[in-house]
């Protein structure tokens, strides 16, 4: 089996946590690395950024990225990435042409790579999954009052994809209740496919490598510590947070309680003074430290340093963040959004909270950091509840969608594209 992925407004092998890539990076590289062990030939289609990447990069036996030229390398806003549609899909087609390349499937990944797929899907002949990761009507729908709207044209982009793609991979139940909710999908056509984790890399190690995480981030050993992970942006609610540990200092304010936001800032306008700037406003700057985004050796660090993992999203399709934490051996704390509830066994590995008012999520988080019992067993269990997501068993599911997807297709082929003519 060879697939085309594409993930063209991020590559997969950038680092997660800043700017536009995410959870979605860490899904798509992880994903197509263990789908290439199982045999199947994958290729990652994103757009070149700068002219040092080289057009193709073999990440692993049967896993390559190709990196298109589609408008300039810098410069080049995510939302001004509709114009460059036409260009990517051209700089696909030039590709394969010169490499004599067929593919068996697409895998989109995020609205603006569907829109490439379905014109490549009906040039090649071949079906197209697609994958939202995120969803403009559902992060309007949750959205923080301060957070910019997604744009109208592109929830009618992804309405069109809806309506087009074979079928549409989901993360959770809820995801596939979401586009049935806003996007009058039908449920025969989507198939929720469980994201994992990297239950090798994230483990929780030993009490020695818990000692040694923490002086590494020269944070004190005898010192309660609360971790976020992830884009600085509202939308992923560290805001939320840097409110709720300013009221838990409020009430008590000699609480030995440390904070770590490590990410980098996301988004139009966004700039790395934002969280920093509130930290100052509401007296808790000597609390919280600031970390730039690391890879995920240097990531698990962070998990194994924190006694609880702080994920105050405002939605999450699954919550990538709160598995790795868990894998690690540290609870969390998360709002009941998305695929979270999913994500997080509530009363077992975490706690769940509803809503993002501050003064709640600083009783949620006391109840834990006060009670070193449950939270020291929460992060026991939490590591057994990881295990049964990993990036193995997704690979494995969507190789037997692949699988069911294409056996499919040569049944119904002749009708969807016709008998001899053009779509």
């Amino acid at each position: 089996m060879r697939i085309a992925m594409i993930s063209m407004h991020t590559s997969p092998l950038q680092q997660p946590g800043t700017g536009d890539s995410g959870g979605m990076n860490v899904y798509v590289l992880s994903t197509a690395k263990e789908l290439a062990k199982q045999g199947v030939e994958v290729d990652i289609y994103t757009r070149a950024t700068r002219p040092s990447q080289g057009e193709i990069v073999n990440v692993a036996p049967n896993l390559r990225v190709i990196n298109i030229v589609a408008g300039p390398y810098e410069g080049l806003a995510k939302e001004e990435l509709p114009t460059q549609l036409a260009a990517f899909a051209g700089g696909m087609l030039v590709f394969t042409r010169r490499e004599k390349i067929e593919y068996d499937l697409i895998h989109s990944h995020y609205w603006l790579s569907g829109q490439v797929g379905w014109l490549m899907r009906d040039m090649w002949r071949i079906p197209l999954v697609h994958t939202a990761h995120t969803l403009a009507a559902v992060k309007n729908y949750y959205r923080d009052d301060t957070d910019t709207p997604e744009s109208e044209a592109r929830r009618i982009c992804e309405q069109q994809l809806v309506d087009n793609a074979d079928v549409l991979a989901v993360n959770t139940q809820e995801e596939l209740q979401d586009l049935v909710h806003h996007y009058d999908a039908n449920p025969e056509h989507i198939s929720v496919v469980s994201p994992g984790a990297d239950v090798t890399l994230y483990n929780p190690g030993n009490d020695r490598a818990t000692e040694r995480s923490r002086r590494e981030l020269g944070i004190p050993l005898h010192t309660k510590v609360v971790a976020f992970v992830g884009r600085l942006q509202p939308f992923k609610g560290p805001q939320v947070l840097i409110r709720a540990v300013a009221e838990l200092f409020r009430r008590d304010p000699n609480r030995n309680l440390r904070v770590i936001i490590c990410g980098g800032p996301s988004g139009q306008n966004a700039s790395p003074d934002t969280y920093r700037n509130l930290a100052v406003e509401l007296g808790v700057e000597k609390r919280i430290r600031f970390l730039d985004p690391r890879p995920p050796a240097e990531l698990v660090s962070v998990y194994r340093a924190a006694d609880i993992v702080a994920v105050p999203s405002f939605n999450e399709s699954f919550g990538l963040v709160a598995m790795e934490a868990q894998a690690s051996g540290t609870p969390v704390v998360a709002a009941r959004v998305g695929g979270l509830p999913i994500a997080v066994a509530e009363g077992e590995t975490g706690l769940l909270v509803d809503g993002h008012d501050p003064a709640l999520w600083a009783d949620t988080l006391a109840t834990l950091l006060d009670d070193d019992e449950t939270r020291i067993r929460m992060g026991e269990d939490a590591v057994e509840h990881a295990q049964a997501f990993s990036w193995f068993a997704t690979a494995a599911q969507l190789s037997s969608l692949y699988n069911e997807v294409i056996a499919n297709d040569s049944v119904d082929g002749q009708t969807r594209f016709g008998a001899a003519g053009g779509v």
